[in-house]
């Protein structure tokens, strides 16, 4: 297989034993495929979950997320919070360095947080309106203070998605985009890998940097190939050929059966992330909230979680997972035909036809099971549907604007950081419209108001509140069809150990924490 120890052949063992070490022909390989194209490398302009996927393995930030969800130091060592909470000052390690051996310094940091808002794509929304213009300031080569704009709760939960950039290195390239062009195709990173290979639409390749200042675990991965594969029968073919490592998460319950029985070892795990069908309100006919609560009525659940794609149920917008903040008392949603017709018969469009487009995404096997599923419910009540198949890059072009954005799409959504904001802010508040992520387009100011609210108030107790009233107001407007929480499924080289699921989106794919082990 490509993911093990890879020996040369006995004729070039004799020709360059001499002459080549043992560490340049004894690699750790891993091939992992990915249905979604890398959008972007750039930490500025990162918003999905393959984005992320290969910037936690190119750069670090100031601190990192471990599974449990705690914060912990990656370039930083230490950080103190005054107590007003207003200023956040991260002391960085003096053994920080870039991949090309400089020294991080608090000037990158800077440097790295003014590009962001420059750029104002991407993390930039996490921060909106809590950074501005020089609020990050370097105190000394290795101190940076952040001063805040207003109270922000969860700012040290959102700083792990903050990476740095080697200044010295970025700058000759800026040109007239802040260097955009260049970094879509190159890195300048302080992360346990350095780039090899890039092709936005098909691979990602990534090799160690065996300087990295924190180190790597006994038997390390030396190189990880990302190949995007759009359809299930060419990941299996992969698997019966030994080219694969380790699927993405998104793979058939057919797929994964399958490549169980070439060998894999099948991992799963309970996570944040969630599958919705996220309903644009602003678009005919799921401008009628009558026609959200049908099509949510329409939809069975129990097949889709237990049969189509195995997952836990999802009753708000906001996953159990986050506990202590999730509204208990909403009731789990039903499958009822009936009661779906008597929703049509109330909205605006009763005794009409009513056209409807379902979105999905090209190659995906289990979203257009969903979605035919889908079809089959819906026309019994009334609507004629369209299935709009689109790749990644498409689905996102037409997310930004809302008379491009389909009736209905099925989106994946995760925690960016581990605070429940991540999931309300990025999809829900206004200023978020226009992304994949906020395909709903709400636009309610009562929305925006209580997702603010949480933001700016440091009481717990007063942030449960709010995130239990926002959860129930979503609900009741049908802001979504909340499907499911997704149990991670990956199949994997028996040899590869060190997955785990991190609440912060593709950070349980920094490949550093992985190990290759094999008697």
């Amino acid at each position: 297989m490509i993911a093990r120890k890879l020996l040369a052949s006995v004729a070039l063992s004799t020709m360059l034993t001499a002459t080549i070490p043992l560490s340049a022909w004894a690699q750790n390989v891993v091939t992992m495929t990915t249905g979604q194209i890398f959008r972007s490398i750039d930490p500025a302009k990162v918003t999905d979950y393959t984005d992320y996927m290969g910037v936690v393995n190119l750069y670090d930030g100031l601190t990192s997320v471990e599974p449990d969800g705690s914060i912990v130091p990656a370039l930083a060592e230490s950080w103190e919070v005054s107590p007003d909470a207003r200023e956040v000052t991260y002391k960085l390690r003096d053994d920080a360095t870039f991949s090309d051996g400089s020294p991080v310094e608090a000037g990158d940091v800077v440097y790295s947080v003014e590009r962001l808002l420059r750029i104002n794509q991407g993390p930039a929304s996490m921060l909106a309106g809590v950074l501005t213009p020089g609020s990050v300031t370097a105190v000394d080569n290795k101190t940076v203070k952040f001063t805040l704009a207003k109270n922000f709760a969860p700012f040290l939960a959102v700083v792990p998605a903050i990476f740095i950039l080697n200044e010295e290195a970025v700058k000759p390239h800026e040109g007239d985009d802040d260097a955009q062009s260049w970094l879509a195709t190159n890195a300048a990173g302080a992360g346990p890998f350095t780039l090899k290979a890039y092709d936005r639409g098909t691979r990602l390749t990534v090799v160690r940097n065996e300087d990295y200042y924190k180190g790597f675990p006994e038997n390390p991965i030396d190189e990880v190939r990302w190949i995007v594969v759009n359809d299930e029968a060419s990941v299996r073919a992969m698997g019966a050929s030994g080219e694969l490592t380790m699927t993405g998460p998104f793979q058939s319950p057919d797929t994964y059966d399958a490549l169980e029985g070439m060998g894999y070892k099948i991992e799963n795990h309970p996570t944040s992330s969630t599958l919705y069908l996220k309903l644009n309100n602003q678009v005919t006919p799921t401008d009628d909230v009558h026609i959200r609560r049908a099509i949510a009525l329409a939809t069975d659940y129990e097949t889709i979680r237990e049969v189509i794609f195995p997952g836990n149920r999802l009753t708000t917008p906001l996953p159990d997972t986050f506990k202590q903040f999730h509204a208990d008392d909403v009731p789990e949603p039903k499958y009822d035909l009936e009661a779906a017709r008597a929703e049509v018969a109330k909205s605006k469009y009763a005794g009409q036809p009513i056209s409807i487009t379902l979105g999905f995404l090209t190659g995906i096997k289990y979203q257009e099971e969903i979605s035919l599923l889908m079809q089959a419910n819906l026309e019994q009540i009334g609507f004629t549907v369209t299935q709009a198949v689109n790749p990644w890059n498409r689905v996102t072009e037409l997310a930004t604007k809302v008379e491009t954005t389909p009736a209905v799409n099925q989106i994946f959504f995760s925690a960016t950081y581990p605070s429940p904001d991540s999931m309300f802010h990025t999809q829900y508040h206004s200023s978020a419209a226009g992304t994949w992520a906020s395909m709903e387009w709400i636009n309610d100011p009562e929305v925006d108001k209580l997702i603010e609210e949480a933001r700016g108030t440091g009481e717990l107790d007063k942030q449960i509140d709010i995130y239990k009233e926002l959860q129930h107001k979503l609900v009741d407007m049908q802001s979504d069809v909340f499907l499911l929480t997704q149990v991670s499924k990956h199949a994997l080289n028996k040899c590869l150990e060190g997955l785990s699921i991190i609440p912060m989106r593709s950070f349980g794919y920094d490949f550093s924490r992985y190990s290759w082990n094999c008697d």
